[in-house]
């Protein structure tokens, strides 16, 4: 009777072990398309998985030109669940084009204004911001003669021939926000002039919004405009750098989050999307950037440009969105000549 017992309640154990089992191993791949840098893609999808247990995050990533593309191409049949961390420019786009899915995610009220959309419910939600910066290598400027810039004009100077790298703006976001933060504050025809003289300066157009300022503090280059906080990382890591904002103020541009409208997986992606509100998620965006879109998280990063916040230009996001096709035409009519071969 009692092996009997025994065996009854074995059976019974395996069942219940077997019942289980596929529950607790059941999670809802969520294919989420990003322009994050590699080395964040980990922490990233082991922290949303941490906070949602049933999301089995499946990046797709590249730059923020290339996931842009890709997205609008496939509207007529979306394969993203959520975009997160992509140029707020480019969500406009796609609110636009009626490809987000309008959600209000818990803690969005506690949210800056500046960073979550107009709508309501919002179509998409601001993470972080990144700013334009110059990132100069000093040793370098001592062997060309050029003083430490100050001004984006102080880079037409002749002596600079060559020796600046930028991001191309059709590739990155950083450097789709310099051209427009130029274009917007110089006007129109002021600003063209401005990128033809700059032009002649310049080595290449990489295709990274960070590769600038690494070239520069390796010394392969005298200037790279990049974005902030790789520029203040590089100085902290022991380059000879100048990490400057430039006296007529700087393009900036944020990280942002969407769900995507048609999304298979809308349950999941939007317990994901209430956790890129919170003040925790905030908290990991805070270890790449200055400025978060949390008002109680700040962490500010050695080497970081002191003035850097107050000088960011009032960029009109919507007017970046809606230029952008019109802008890089042109943009790659006139200086396609020096971009980078693509990998």
């Amino acid at each position: 009777m009692i092996k009997r017992v025994a065996s009854m309640l074995g059976v019974a154990c395996i069942a219940t072990a077997f019942a289980i089992a596929p529950a607790a191993a059941q999670k809802t791949k969520l294919t989420v398309y990003t322009a994050l840098e590699n080395d964040q893609l980990k922490i990233f999808k082991d922290t949303i998985e941490a906070a949602v247990p049933e999301a089995d995050v499946e990046w797709v990533r590249d730059s923020t030109g290339v996931i842009t593309a890709r997205f609008l191409a496939e509207k007529a049949a979306p394969k993203a669940d959520i975009v997160l961390g992509l140029a707020a420019s480019s969500l406009l786009l796609f609110k636009a084009e009626g490809l987000l899915e309008p959600y209000a995610p818990k803690g969005a009220d506690a949210i800056k204004t500046v960073f979550k959309d107009s709508a309501n419910p919002p179509a998409w939600l601001g993470m972080d911001a990144f700013i334009a910066v110059v990132c100069y290598n000093t040793a370098e400027g001592q062997k060309a003669g050029t003083a430490v810039p100050t001004s984006w004009k102080d880079m037409l100077d002749p002596k600079f021939q060559g020796k600046i790298v930028m991001p191309h703006p059709a590739s990155s976001g950083t450097g789709y926000m310099m051209v427009a933060m130029w274009l917007q504050s110089m006007g129109e025809e002021a600003g063209w002039k401005f990128m033809d003289g700059l032009h002649q300066n310049i080595g290449s157009y990489l295709h990274s919004g960070s590769a600038p300022c690494v070239q520069a503090a390796k010394g392969e280059r005298l200037a790279g405009f990049g974005f902030d906080m790789r520029g203040a990382r590089e100085k902290t890591n022991g380059a000879p750098l100048e990490v400057i904002v430039p006296s007529e103020g700087s393009g900036w541009e944020m990280e942002s989050v969407a769900l995507v409208k048609g999304s298979k997986n809308l349950a999941v992606a939007k317990k994901v999307m209430d956790w890129a509100a919170s003040k925790g998620a905030n908290e990991l965006y805070s270890k790449y950037y200055a400025v978060v879109a949390h008002p109680d998280v700040k962490n500010v990063p050695p080497n970081y440009p002191a003035n850097a916040e107050a000088r960011m230009y009032k960029v009109d996001l919507q007017k970046m969105a809606s230029d952008r096709s019109r802008i890089l035409a042109e943009w790659s009519k006139r200086y396609e000549s020096k971009a980078a071969p693509k990998n």
